[in-house]
């Protein structure tokens, strides 16, 4: 079976890039460690307002200062920082993520990850010039999806540590699964009148909470993951830098598409580090959909 440095090296991908790709992967096992005694939330909440699990600050303190120890990158952009994180100036690469996504679903056993994009310069570009993405998902198994700009490959983590390929060029089918956020009665007239149309076409609702762990289900079986916008939350509620453009590069690559209802959000370049947008992500022909609605 083919290995994850096997795989980036076919790929083309550079030392530099590998070298990040694979130290953030192989944190995969500490992390996992760490659930059973960070339990519970912190007394502080994140640049987004949000109340923090001890595993996010937990994962992000643990990623960010092995990053800074390897020498191998520029700035980090964390959802649970305020500011990007200024490392190694003569490093090639800055990595954008989202620590740990889907933390407080920890305390009930269910499934979570970690979301990472790598530019060459700075974070704050759009997510069509990323140079990698991917998640590692903590389920069952503990996988990586990735993609360094030629498809989408996804690994497993063996009793050893290493990733090995489960499956190659993957591509987004055009399934019927979706899932929503947002309180159903406070969606607004365009995702509403999508979500009963692709419902009265056989749409089943799957939705867990963890945006990481409800994309990989369309990655594989197809359909859209969507967090519209409503009264109070008009740019929605995922942030663009750290979860939109990481997974929505991903779904590009694997032949689907992402958008914010209107155009692809991996044009949109960032005003602001925790920036917002509406998100629809998955198979092409539910992203067309979408977008053709009034």
């Amino acid at each position: 079976m083919t290995t994850l440095p096997e795989y980036l090296k076919e790929c083309g991908a550079d030392d530099e890039l590998a070298s990040i790709i694979s130290l953030i992967g192989a944190q995969a096992a500490p992390i996992r460690d760490a659930f059973i005694s960070n339990q519970n939330y912190a007394d502080s909440t994140n640049s987004s307002g949000e109340t923090q699990a001890e595993m996010d600050t937990w994962s992000d303190t643990h990623i960010t200062n092995v990053l800074a120890a390897s020498g191998l990158v520029r700035e980090v952009a964390s959802e649970e920082r305020d500011d990007i994180v200024k490392l190694s100036e003569s490093a090639k690469y800055s990595v954008v993520m989202d620590p740990l996504d889907g933390s407080s679903l920890i305390k009930v056993n269910l499934c979570v990850g970690t979301i990472v994009g790598i530019y060459e310069g700075s974070c704050m570009q759009a997510g069509k010039d990323l140079k990698a993405a991917f998640y590692v998902l903590y389920g069952p198994m503990t996988t990586l999806t990735v993609s360094v700009g030629r498809g989408v490959a996804i690994f497993a983590q063996d009793k050893d540590g290493v990733y090995q390929m489960l499956k190659n060029h993957v591509k987004i089918p055009e399934g019927n699964l979706y899932g929503s956020g947002g309180v159903r009665t406070e969606w607004l007239g365009k995702h509403a009148k999508f979500v009963n149309r692709i419902e009265n076409e056989g749409a089943k609702n799957r939705y867990s909470g963890s945006f990481v762990a409800d994309f990989h289900q369309i990655l594989q079986y197809g359909g859209v993951y969507a967090y519209p916008p409503s009264e109070k939350q008009p740019n929605g509620k995922l942030r663009l830098v750290f979860e939109v453009n990481p997974i929505g590069f991903l779904a590009v690559q694997a032949g689907g598409a992402v958008s914010n209802g209107t155009k692809t959000t991996l044009d949109i370049v960032p005003e602001e580090v925790h920036q917002r947008t509406i998100v629809y992500v998955g198979s092409h022909g539910m992203i067309a959909k979408i977008e053709a609605t009034e």
